[in-house]
């Protein structure tokens, strides 16, 4: 297994247990690397000898745009017409689940992103806010997936839901996206079992817990970058994610002090708290 992780000493590459600090080539250079996994092993030998304990893990991203795909879920589409019945918007997500294309929208440009540890925002003028568990493509300025790592896609339920004309309100806004702890470098396709798990712990007690897989997502990673590369170039590359297929229900908001985790198998383990 290989892994990319950021860190404030610089890129460090986990290759079957070995830790090797890259200090001699930046983020944005090895995102857009060819034969990125052979680079890696190259670099993993020379590279100084490296340790996580007491580094700071950043967000594993550095120029790049984050972007997001919505209502590839039918968990999802049924969340989004909840939202949504109030504006009689609800036949509007049914016909995006259903339709050849996806929705896309920019999440987050690199200077909104944090990463583990960090914490994420509810807007003040929102009352009904969650998060929301995606895996999260790393994709270089060719349209290559290369990677994968976790997103959390923080999202205001009921500004999107008075309108979908206010969806940039209700998901861009500062502190609105985590993406964590690394990337799982691969040369082959997750497999389709592979688990998301989200909790939700309040003053140490758990208020929510959700479990889904990829089995349950509608497109393909591939079919999704086709769409966001088709007539937008990335010059450093990209991440994208998929969209979530786990959503508290109506009843359920987040506050300010609450503990989220986002576990999604072989990639690791996403904590951040609410601010």
């Amino acid at each position: 297994m290989i892994t990319l992780t950021r860190t404030d000493a610089g890129p460090v590459v986990s290759i079957d247990g070995k830790m090797a600090l890259l200090s001699d080539i930046d983020w944005d250079t090895l995102f857009n690397s060819s034969n990125l996994v052979t680079l890696l092993k190259e670099l993993a030998i020379s590279g100084e000898e490296f340790s996580l304990d007491g580094a700071a893990i950043l967000a594993p991203i550095g120029t790049q745009e984050v972007w997001a795909a919505g209502v590839t879920y039918y968990r999802s589409r049924d969340a989004r017409m909840e939202e949504s019945k109030a504006s009689g918007g609800q036949d509007f997500y049914a016909k995006v689940y259903s339709a050849e294309r996806p929705e896309l929208f920019m999440k987050a440009s690199a200077f909104r992103v944090v990463g583990p540890g960090a914490s994420v925002r509810i807007r003040q003028d929102s009352k009904w806010n969650v998060p929301e568990p995606e895996l999260t493509l790393a994709i270089n300025s060719r349209g290559e997936i290369i990677g994968y790592t976790i997103g959390n896609d923080m999202s205001s339920r009921d500004i999107e839901g008075e309108n979908p004309l206010y969806l940039p309100q209700a998901k861009v806004y500062d502190g609105s996206c985590a993406i964590g702890p690394c990337i799982l470098i691969r040369e082959s396709d997750l497999s389709q079992e592979t688990t998301i798990d989200l909790t939700i712990e309040r003053d140490g007690e758990k208020v929510f817990s959700g479990h889904t897989d990829l089995h349950q997502l509608k497109r393909t990673p591939e079919e999704l970058v086709s769409y966001l590369y088709r007539e937008t170039t990335f010059p450093t590359g990209a991440l994208l994610m998929t969209g979530t297929g786990i959503i508290p229900g109506t009843d359920f908001t987040l506050i300010s002090g609450d503990l989220v985790t986002i576990k999604i198998e072989s990639i690791g383990v996403l904590r951040n708290v609410v601010a």
